[in-house]
């Protein structure tokens, strides 16, 4: 009786960790470049720059925020968030944008926007001499 009970156990444990692995695989994807997040059609990552000669909008009707980002390989794509656009987005150095491609757009669920820091004022500058 109790070895029905233990493999019963090891059964339904074995399923709910598989089952919670599948589920975060799916929802944790790596850093891609666009064109790899179109082929795999997965989560992505993607690391670029924001291309400020290219039309950016807030669409206040449909909440959302769209512009133009280029990745680290030069390409360059529309990207659309459904939020206002983030504080800091013109200081912006890099923009992180986590979503999928559908299509020739890539739909971003978060934004990370990567600014300069307030110490590089400071490069270039002895600490002796920053005292004074």
């Amino acid at each position: 009786m109790k070895s029905k009970k233990t493999i019963v156990g090891i059964l339904f444990m074995i399923g709910f960790s598989s089952l919670l692995f599948w589920n975060f695989g799916k929802q944790v994807g790596g850093y891609m470049d666009f064109e790899e997040a179109a082929r795999t059609r997965a989560r992505a990552h993607v690391v670029g720059k924001w291309v400020k000669e290219r039309h950016f909008a807030y669409d206040r009707a449909k909440n959302t925020f769209s512009f133009y980002m280029e990745d680290e390989k030069g390409n360059v794509h529309l990207v659309v968030y459904p939020q206002p656009k983030p504080p800091n987005f013109e200081d912006a150095e890099e923009v992180v944008v986590e979503g999928e491609m559908q299509g020739d757009v890539f739909y971003a669920d978060h934004i990370l926007v990567k600014c300069p820091s307030k110490y590089n004022d400071m490069r270039g500058v002895s600490a002796t001499s920053a005292k004074e």
